[in-house]
C-alpha cells in the first residue's frame, strides 16, 4: 500500500513563506502561516513554499510555473493537481497537533473529520504529552529496556489503561510515571485473518499488530494489513529463533476470502 503524500510536521516559525492572492482565501491562508508564526512574502522572495490563492485561472497556472521553475514547492488553492504539497484540517492540542489530510480531494471530509475529533479529543490532551515528556527520566530508570518500556507506556494509554488519553483523570497529571505498570503482553502472537480487510481485525488483533516488536508475514499477508503495523518493527517471513518483545505472526486469509 503507498501514499498518495507524505505527510510531514514543517516548523516555520520566522521562515518566510510566498504568499499570493487576494481575498478570503488568501487572508485564511495568511491566518494559518501566522499561527505557524510564518513569514508571509512576495513572489520575489527567497523561499521554500509557497501559497498561490490568485483566483484567475491563467494568472495562477502561470505564478505556479515561475515558482515551480525555482524549485519551490507550491500549495494552489482548489487547484490540487498543481499541489507539491497540501494543508490538512487541523486538531490543535498544543503540542500535540492533529491532521486530516485527502490529498486535495475533499476539504469538506477533512473538515467534518475534524469536527468530530475536536470533540472526541479532550482539551488536557496536550497536557498529557507534556506530563509523558516529563517523565523521560523516571521512565528511562524505571523500564531500562526500550522494548520494555514501549510497552508499559503503551498499556498505560490503551483504552481503559491509567492514561486512557479520551478518558484522563482528574487532577494533576505530574508524577505520571508512578502510574506506569509493566505492561502484561504476551511475547508470542498468532492472528488468522479472516480476510484482506484491516476493519476485520478485532480491537485485540488491532492492539496487537500496533504493539509489535517483530511481524512474521510471507508475500501473500495483504498489505492494508502490514501498514496497521509499526513500520519500525522487524519483518520477516519465517518465525525468528530469538527476538525481543512482541512476536505477530499473520497467517493470510484463505483463497477468495
Amino acid at each position: 500500500m503507498t501514499l498518495h503524500s507524505l505527510p510531514l510536521f514543517v516548523r516555520l516559525d520566522g521562515r518566510p513563506v510566498i504568499l499570493l492572492g487576494e481575498g478570503e482565501p488568501a487572508a485564511a491562508k495568511g491566518r494559518l502561516l501566522a499561527r505557524a508564526g510564518a513569514v508571509p512574502v512576495g513572489e520575489a522572495a527567497d523561499a521554500a513554499l509557497a501559497i498561490v490563492a490568485i483566483e484567475d485561472e491563467a494568472e495562477a497556472l502561470a505564478a505556479i510555473a515561475r515558482l515551480k521553475a525555482r524549485g519551490v514547492l507550491v500549495n494552489a488553492v482548489d487547484r490540487p493537481a498543481q499541489c507539491d504539497f497540501t494543508l490538512p484540517a487541523i486538531v490543535d492540542r498544543d503540542p500535540v497537533i492533529v491532521a486530516i489530510g485527502t490529498g486535495g480531494v475533499s476539504a469538506g471530509l477533512a473538515a467534518a473529520l475534524r469536527q468530530r475529533l475536536e470533540m472526541l479529543l479532550p482539551a488536557r490532551l496536550g497536557a498529557l504529552a507534556q506530563a509523558l515528556n516529563a517523565a523521560r527520566g523516571a521512565l528511562r530508570r524505571r523500564f531500562p529496556d526500550m522494548a520494555d518500556r514501549r510497552r508499559a507506556i503503551s498499556g498505560a494509554l490503551a483504552p481503559g489503561g491509567a492514561l486512557d488519553p479520551l478518558a484522563l483523570p482528574e487532577g494533576d497529571l505530574d508524577g505520571i510515571a508512578a502510574t506506569i505498570g509493566a505492561a502484561a503482553i504476551a511475547r508470542r502472537r498468532t492472528i488468522r485473518l479472516r480476510s484482506a480487510d484491516p476493519d476485520d481485525l478485532t480491537l485485540r488483533e488491532a492492539r496487537w499488530l500496533a504493539d509489535a516488536d517483530w511481524l512474521v508475514a510471507g508475500p501473500d499477508a495483504p498489505p492494508a494489513i502490514l501498514a496497521r503495523a509499526r513500520a519500525d518493527a522487524g519483518r520477516s517471513a519465517t518465525p525468528p529463533a530469538e527476538a525481543a518483545g512482541l512476536v505477530v505472526t499473520l497467517i493470510a486469509p484463505a483463497a477468495g476470502s
